[in-house]
This record gives structure tokens, C-alpha cells and sequence, in this order.
């Protein structure tokens, strides 16, 4: 993967938005990427917006995505995806019928950004091996085996 890699995360205070950025970053960098995040919280802890904006590649130099240079936005909330849908480039993947699925299938809400990140990663070329490193290390063992399964059903979302 010689092109660096531009995902926007969003949605609201206490949807996992910041973890599951954190679970990605971590996951590229375990893949040997140079990984670049920032986040804005806005009123987070009253159900405000957050974002966090990821890049990873060979070099990345700035922590922020580009309006217009999002490769993947993975959105936890559908008024926040229509706020930054303009930061998806032409031809980027969207990710927000996922969430619709996710709902469809009852997945509890504590494991809503772990299921969007298993999807996620149905997306991208790194492989499963630091995914399972990502999430170990960021949810030892605080529920990592719901986590786990959680994430491998949105894995196999992918193609599905």
C-alpha cells in the first residue's frame, strides 16, 4: 500500500467514536504504517459531535483528512454523517448502510463501534493478525472476547 490512506470517523459523545479510531490506528500500525490521528470532541460528554480523523501509509505528514480526501467515512450517526459527508472524495466508501445492518441485527450499542470497525477492516489490506493485536491491546481484557466476536461479524459483513 504505497498511497496513504484518509478515514474520517464520526458521530456523538459515547459511541465509541475516538476507540474505534484508536483500535485502527493501532491495527496499522502493528502493519508497519506510519499512522497520523486527530479528534475533535466538541460537547462529547452530552452527546455531541466527535470526529477523529486517521491516515495511515509509507509517510503521511498531517493528522487531518482533507475535505474532499476521505477515503472511508465511517460514520456512528446518521446527522453526523450528513455533516461531513463533503469530506468523502469522489468514489469513497461511505460506510453508514453498515450501521443500518448493525441496528437490523440487534447489535448491542457497546459494541456498536467494534461491530463498524470489524466492517471496516473488511475494507482495508491489513491483515487480520493486527487487527486481533489492535484489539487486544485496547480492550485487554475488559469484555475482549465479546469484542472479538463482535468484530469478526463485522468482518464478515464485508461481501456479504
Amino acid at each position: 500500500m504505497s498511497k496513504v490512506i484518509n478515514i474520517l470517523f464520526c458521530g456523538t459523545g459515547g459511541q465509541g467514536v475516538l476507540k474505534a479510531a484508536e483500535v485502527t490506528g493501532v491495527a496499522a500500525m502493528c502493519a508497519g504504517f506510519h499512522v497520523k490521528k486527530s479528534e475533535v470532541h466538541g460537547m462529547a460528554q452530552r452527546g455531541g459531535s466527535v470526529e477523529s480523523h486517521l491516515r495511515f501509509g509509507q509517510q503521511v505528514f498531517s493528522p487531518l483528512v482533507p475535505k474532499g480526501g476521505a477515503d472511508i467515512l465511517l460514520p456512528f450517526h446518521s446527522g453526523e454523517e450528513e455533516r461531513l459527508r463533503g469530506f468523502l472524495k469522489p468514489g469513497g466508501l461511505n460506510l453508514l448502510p453498515f450501521l443500518g445492518r448493525a441496528h437490523e441485527k440487534g447489535v448491542e450499542r457497546m459494541f456498536l463501534n467494534t461491530y463498524m470497525v470489524g466492517v471496516l477492516a473488511g475494507h482495508l489490506e491489513l491483515g487480520r493478525e493486527f487487527w486481533m493485536q489492535a484489539l487486544e491491546q485496547e480492550f485487554r481484557a475488559k469484555k475482549l472476547a465479546e469484542n472479538i466476536n463482535v468484530f469478526l461479524a463485522g468482518f464478515g459483513e464485508v461481501g456479504a
